[in-house]
């Protein structure tokens, strides 16, 4: 059965989104580069909700996103990926599927029958959701050495409280940290 993990930029007080939905103070330098490309060759299933989807297609599949970031544009246009919408009426990067209705059980299936794993990039709105439901296994979180003064949090919206257990930290040059965490199991 597949892992559905969450890998998401953070800054330092929370943010995954920055005023205006803006991503620019991100550190995304040669080694975070050279290390989303590693974890793009896992062969999981990218997961987007719409608004992320439509940032991410209009940007990868471009000659700027391809020369200066061949390995990870490779790896975002190959991969095959979800988007979850009762929005959008159709998909036009390679490899998307589209599914507007049933999502809880339309993971559920997915987590069930691919035996691939699922990674949820962005897409704070149905990160919240999953949590609620119990869907997600691994948070990942790619922390900033920045603090805003405004923007979306994570976890906007949670309800119930969501325990967590470190499992991994990594230390990238720039000062960014990679912690990973796994969810409690509850008693």
């Amino acid at each position: 059965m597949g892992k559905l993990i969450v890998f998401n930029f953070l800054t330092m007080n929370g943010y995954y989104k920055g005023t205006n939905d803006d991503i620019s103070w991100h550190r995304h330098g040669k080694e975070e580069s050279e290390f989303a490309a590693k974890n793009l060759q896992s062969d999981a299933i990218l997961v987007f909700g719409r608004v992320t989807y439509e940032q991410m297609a209009a940007y990868w599949p471009t000659e700027n996103a391809i020369k200066n970031q061949p390995q990870v544009a490779k790896g975002m246009n190959n991969a095959e990926k979800i988007v979850f919408s009762r929005k959008l009426k159709k998909t036009e990067w390679d490899n998307t599927r589209l599914i507007k209705e049933n999502v809880e059980e339309e993971i559920r299936k997915i987590k069930k029958q691919s035996g691939k794993d699922l990674v949820i990039l962005g897409s704070g709105s149905i990160i919240t959701q999953f949590a609620e439901w119990g869907l997600i296994d691994v948070y990942q979180f790619m922390i900033d050495p920045v603090a805003l003064g405004g923007g979306t949090p994570a976890f906007k919206g949670l309800k119930s409280k969501l325990d967590l257990e470190l499992t991994n930290t990594k230390t990238f040059k720039s000062g960014t940290v990679l912690v990973t965490y796994k969810v409690k199991m509850q008693n």
